[in-house]
């Protein structure tokens, strides 16, 4: 019986092993698209230890100052309808330094802004440098690295769960000093990712089927692909209330906020890269799926008691919450990129097209209801959007069943 037991193990603890040895041995381009994406990543985070302080110097108020994260969202998830259509014109290094030039020129105009609106109109530039960026990038990152797309995918997770975590970092570091320096941080940053990615990628030449513009609202017609992308909106609404509301209740400064979203992006990496993958393989994908979703609720419920009245436990809470939203988006990503029988590039756009839409509609709906009817409601709302995104996943759960990893 141990024999047998040892016998079945034995494959499974080969392939993790190979797995770990295909993740740290990478061609130099895929190293150099993911730090890329970790600057990318950092412009999420960036803005939210000096939130408090933009709407201070702009004489703004929560809800307009949230507009930062609609604007940039709203592009983004539009602009990610036509990523294809231009990555599969005029190939994939291009598409990467078209997005990545955008978003050195619309992050130095936001330091130069004068007004709350001229920042907003900007990091609605920011967000379509963004779009053809990281959905090109994760297309790149699968196309490049080796080991598959599993790792691939881990890497991308890598990137997102660094960038977030250091974006907060560096928003305290140059925002405690002053509130426009991060934004020519990160105009620095992308351009030295520009340049790297200009000499260490090779020429990735444009695909012998050219996207259509409808294709990633076709590709959202495959039942696994949509019931992900619409778990994924409401699933966002909730991150996003923890991200962009979290900094206007905790009463701290610039430094203090940029503590509390490192730790809560840590825990983001942490639990995307090492700890998703066990339970994946342990558990299967919507067992974990759901059940983080459930988790997710409740810490949302908790942060809305605690909302007013506990600044710890608000700042326990939200780093409880990136270990969970690590692992979900190590989740929504595999399963939006394996579940369809689209192209993947074309599935990215589809599903991103609907998830950041949850991001958009988020910080601002949380932050007039913070406005109008205190700093509770935003995260009780937040735990609605998780209820329907776990209804999603579970109405959808037959669609989404022939994606399981083998189980150890």
């Amino acid at each position: 019986m141990n024999g047998q037991l040892a016998e079945h193990l034995q494959p499974a603890e080969d392939t993790l092993e190979a797995e770990k040895a295909s993740l740290l041995k990478q061609p130099k381009a895929v190293w150099a698209t993911a730090i890329a994406a970790v600057f990318a990543f950092m412009g999420i985070g960036l803005v939210d230890p000096i939130l408090p302080a933009i709407a201070k110097n702009l004489d703004a108020t929560p809800s307009q100052v949230s507009l930062l994260f609609t604007s940039y969202f709203l592009v983004t998830a539009v602009a990610m309808l036509v990523t294809g259509f231009v990555s599969s014109r005029i190939g994939g290094k291009k598409t990467l330094m078209i997005g990545l030039a955008l978003i050195v020129v619309f992050a130095s105009l936001s330091g130069l802004s004068g007004s709350v609106g001229e920042l907003v109109g900007f990091r609605a530039g920011w967000g379509l440098g963004n779009a053809l960026f990281v959905a090109t990038a994760l297309a790149v990152i699968v196309g490049v690295a080796s080991g598959g797309a599993g790792t691939a995918i881990i890497l991308y997770e890598a990137a997102l769960g660094l960038g977030i975590s250091l974006g907060p970092l560096l928003g305290a570091l140059l925002g405690g000093w002053q509130w426009r320096a991060p934004f020519f941080g990160t105009a620095v940053l992308m351009a030295v990712a520009f340049i790297a990615l200009m000499v260490l990628l090779p020429k990735t030449p444009a695909p012998a089927k050219k996207a259509r513009l409808r294709d990633p609202l076709l590709a959202l017609g495959h039942k696994g692909l949509r019931t992900t992308a619409a778990s994924a909106l409401f699933y966002n609404y909730g991150f996003f209330t923890i991200l962009a509301f979290t900094p206007f209740i905790l009463g701290m400064d610039a430094y203090g906020i940029g503590a509390v979203f490192f730790g809560w992006g840590v825990a983001v990496a942490v639990f995307s890269v090492f700890v998703a993958p066990i339970l994946q393989r342990r558990f299967g994908t919507n067992n974990v799926l759901v059940g983080t979703l459930a988790a997710l609720m409740l810490d949302l419920i908790g942060l809305g008691l605690a909302a007013g009245h506990s600044v710890p436990a608000v700042v326990v809470l939200v780093v409880v919450a990136g270990a969970l939203l690590g692992i979900n988006n190590t989740l929504y990503t595999e399963l939006a990129m394996e579940v369809s029988d689209s192209p993947r590039p074309v599935a990215s756009a589809g599903y991103n097209f609907v998830r950041w839409m949850g991001g958009a509609l988020a910080p601002f709906a949380a932050a007039q209801l913070g406005e109008h009817f205190g700093p509770q409601l935003p995260f009780f709302a937040g735990a609605v959007a998780l209820l329907l995104a776990i209804a999603v996943a579970m109405g959808g759960r037959k669609f989404l069943a022939g994606h399981e990893p083998h189980l150890v």
